[in-house]
């Protein structure tokens, strides 16, 4: 016998099961308010290396991956994130990171100046140490110059650091930077093991967030060693046949530099060559880097060994506007003008030599114009 409709209830309806699932889509995500701010110190497959509350009682190292919200977003050594999930730092335990805070800086380089495909390096730091042997390897001032160009264009500030002094002597190669007024610092062994100049390295270093960039085999990894007692990074020989040095560092790694009454060792006792740049000329760096706090702590970023430093990704006039007062200038120039030395109709001549551009804008544009060419040759690997 059939039942009326009013015998029926909701219990009878029957609603087919969402293959897709039950739970209901939305648009909102969690807001995660009481993720854990951390700085990224080093990547390995999948996973990113992590410091909570460093320089506190509570520091500790925490493993994370990265959220499914995050998708691809390239997470980098330097970079602070938000993390949420088990952050304790226990054995096992893994933490996401749900959030990358702004950056004040992202350096970045290309495979080649025809790849425009970009490859993170490492965010939020305030000076880029370019690390390069007076000998063995023999220096290549390319590798300088496109480092050079990339600082620029990330806002970085730049500082050379030219080692193996002991082996020759530096004043040449120091020569053909001059006119950039590049900040720089010279080392060399010492007899007893030492290296002189590091205590002048700390110094800059100091309250800084800084990255060391070189080819492979010009001691990098020896200055980390020195700068971070206990690090005990790779080091490598070059190769007598190819005068090159051999990949030692696998991995960019972030180090916290240890306090002042920490880092005293014999090594600092010799003192170092120094340059505060040229009077009147570019200055990379200038009053930006001017003393630090005494005793201000840093951190400092370990990279590979390059090969290549590609600027595919960079656009000329990105450089241009890294010279602001030439930038302003620029404009008084005819459309599609190259501003390059070869350019007839370019206005930045003229109006530098007036002083428009201050007591340094000769030096500045010589610097520009050398930065620019280095941009526009397509060659990476001539380095």
């Amino acid at each position: 016998m059939s039942r009326s409709a009013r015998e029926y209830d909701e219990s009878d309806v029957r609603v087919r099961p969402n293959r897709r699932g039950s739970r209901p889509r939305t648009k909102d995500r969690p807001k995660h308010e009481d993720a854990i701010t951390a700085r990224v110190v080093s990547v390995d497959r999948g996973r990113w290396r992590t410091v909570v509350a460093a320089g506190t009682p509570e520091e500790r190292t925490v493993t994370a991956m990265r959220a499914r919200e995050l998708g691809r977003s390239p997470v980098v050594p330097g970079d602070l994130v938000a993390l949420v999930g088990d952050t304790s730092g226990r054995d096992g335990s893994l933490a996401r990171i749900v959030r990358i805070l702004e950056r004040s800086s992202f350096l970045r380089r290309s495979a080649d100046d025809d790849d425009s495909t970009e490859r993170p390096l490492v965010a939020n730091v305030d000076l880029m140490v370019m690390v390069t042997a007076v000998a063995d390897p023999e220096p290549r001032g390319g590798m300088i110059d496109r480092c050079l160009v990339a600082a620029y264009v990330a806002g970085i500030d730049a500082l050379l650091v030219l080692t193996k002094a002991d082996l020759r002597s530096p004043e040449q190669f120091l020569h053909t930077y001059a006119p950039l007024g590049l900040e720089h610092v010279v080392t060399q062994r010492e007899d007893s093991g030492g290296i002189i100049g590091l205590d002048e390295v700390r110094e800059r270093l100091a309250g800084r967030v800084s990255v060391l960039i070189g080819h492979s085999g010009v001691g990098k990894s020896t200055l980390i060693n020195a700068l971070v007692p206990g690090t005990d990074r790779a080091i490598g020989v070059v190769n007598d046949v190819t005068g090159r040095g051999r990949h030692t560092s696998s991995s960019a790694l972030a180090m916290q530099l240890p306090g002042a009454e920490d880092s005293a060792g014999p090594e600092d006792s010799a003192g170092s060559e120094r340059s505060e740049g040229v009077e009147g000329s570019a200055g990379f760096g200038g009053s930006e880097s001017a003393a630090r706090p005494e005793g201000a702590r840093g951190w400092v970023i370990d990279t590979p060994g390059v090969r290549s430093f590609g600027l595919g990704h960079v656009d000329p006039d990105e450089l241009l506007d890294a010279f602001a007062d030439l930038a302003a200038l620029a404009e008084s120039c005819p459309r599609g003008c190259t501003h390059l030395e070869d350019a007839s109709d370019c206005a930045l001549d003229a109006l530098v030599a007036e002083g428009k551009a201050g007591s340094a804008g000769a030096a500045r544009l010589v610097s520009y114009r050398r930065l620019a060419v280095t941009l526009r040759k397509n060659d990476p690997w001539a380095l």
